[in-house]
């Protein structure tokens, strides 16, 4: 595949520290008495969104082991209606990335505690042929792939190692995933998406969508794959796994921020993240406590990158700019309209301290001078409409995969994407007048997809 956007990693805190000028040890610190209001208001956003994302995934879960015990067309569509309302709540929860956290940090005490889980949960772009089968150019049904395969199987790739799926268990599913390469994607949403919905464009022609038949039909996998294929219970045994893996995955990320700690972070990192941000970890855990500057710097740029290098660039301009349907972020469910507006408006809701509605107190925003908040106004104001105008689209005329196609809808989403990574670049505004040094290069990743 083409770009792949998860290749895109998240900066550990040994970077940020460099990047930062800090000069300091992040486990250094003593205790602060009071939680700092920003990230008081960051930890509870979080907490907030983490717990409705887990508490969606919990009803994805029942819908599929219902579909399990009564494979009926109804029952497949409220699976698949139970899919989409899952990423409106974890959607939101995005921007909680690329700032050395629980859902992705990758070495240091958070990694141990909680285990880099992002891959195993939204990886994606994903090669579909690795879980099962696709038509291919040829109208050929290919073969191969872990629901065909009961026994030793291999994912291809460097360094691929072989795995036991004589049965589908949770373990299977997790050593599999991303073994032998980031594309290699067998956990997570995007897993569970594929499986629902199946193949959404054939290989060989886009524009004339032989498969799908319709700039607003999404992947039809038919019924009878689970019912009369003779692969039908290996398919419904992965898509149950693959729901209490993701359901368990998220209740770790979860758990990091919850308001209660074990007092020893190092058996039970319930909380431990939260208290950490917040200076509040005592006796030996207080050494990891997280000084309230290196906090806010490695939060605002991560927001930065997240909303300028992964959102803007990974996973809008390498699908618009290519164009490929292949790079959209939910391509077998065209859902990719709700993601770009729910990874949007969760930047926006902890830049401006809300969630769902409701204020949570202190924020990046209000801290702001007048010059920032008319720039973050601007940009906002333009990004909010042309978010609207994909969406109304994607309901009434082009999901995103016909939107990108030259003379559609394209050059909007183009300013769109643009215009988020000036809001990416405005978050140093943000940062300095919170008396906190950070440059344009701090938000970009080194390492995002040209062109």
């Amino acid at each position: 595949m083409l770009f792949p956007p998860q290749f895109f990693r998240p900066m550990s805190a040994a970077t940020l520290i460099v990047s930062f000028g800090l000069g300091l040890s992040i486990s250094a610190q003593a205790t602060e008495k009071a939680p700092p209001p920003l990230l008081a208001t960051y930890a509870n956003i979080a907490l907030d969104a983490y717990d409705n994302a887990e508490s969606d995934v919990k009803k994805l879960q029942k819908s599929l082991s219902t579909f399990t015990s009564s494979t009926t067309a109804a029952n497949l569509a409220a699976a698949k209606k139970a899919w989409l309302v899952s990423r409106e709540s974890y959607g939101q929860t995005e921007i909680f990335r690329l700032s050395n956290g629980p859902v992705d940090a990758e070495e240091g005490w958070v990694e141990e505690a909680y285990g880099a889980l992002e891959g195993q949960i939204n990886a994606w772009p994903l090669d579909e042929n690795m879980i099962d089968y696709t038509v291919d150019a040829e109208g050929h049904r290919t073969s191969g792939n872990i629901i065909d395969t009961a026994g030793k199987f291999s994912p291809g790739g460097e360094d691929a190692e072989s795995v036991d799926t004589t049965s589908i268990t949770v373990a299977v599913i997790t050593a599999l995933n991303e073994n032998g390469g980031d594309a290699n994607v067998a956990s997570g949403y995007h897993a569970i998406e594929f499986l629902l919905w199946g193949q959404d464009q054939d290989y060989d022609n886009f524009v004339a969508d032989k498969v799908t038949n319709g700039a607003l039909v999404a992947g039809q996998r038919p019924l009878a794959d689970f019912t009369e294929d003779k692969f039908a219970k290996r398919r419904l045994a992965y898509l149950n796994t693959a729901a209490d893996k993701l359901l368990a995955d998220l209740g770790v990320i979860s758990d990091a921020w919850s308001k209660k700690t074990s007092g020893n972070c190092d058996k039970d990192a319930t909380g431990c993240y939260r208290a950490a941000i917040l200076g509040q970890l005592k006796g030996a855990d207080a050494a990891k406590n997280i000084p309230r500057e290196a906090a806010l710097k490695q939060i605002v740029a991560g927001m930065g990158v997240f909303l300028k290098s992964e959102l803007a660039n990974e996973r809008i301009a390498v699908a618009v700019l290519t164009p490929s349907e292949e790079d959209e972020h939910s391509c077998f469910s065209d859902n990719t309209h709700r993601d770009i507006a729910l990874n949007y408006l969760g930047f926006v809701n902890v830049l401006k301290g809300e969630y769902e509605g409701k204020g949570y107190g202190d924020s990046f925003y209000a801290k702001s001078s007048a010059e920032t908040k008319a720039k973050i106004d601007g940009l906002v104001t333009a990004i909010d409409a042309k978010v609207a105008h994909v969406n109304e689209l994607a309901q009434s005329k082009w999901h995103f995969d016909y939107q990108i196609m030259p003379g559609n809808n394209a050059s909007e989403i183009r300013k769109m994407k643009n215009e988020m990574r000036m809001l990416g670049d405005a978050m140093v505004l943000v940062a300095n007048d919170l008396g906190l040094s950070l440059t344009e290069e701090d938000m970009t990743d080194p390492e995002e997809t040209t062109f």
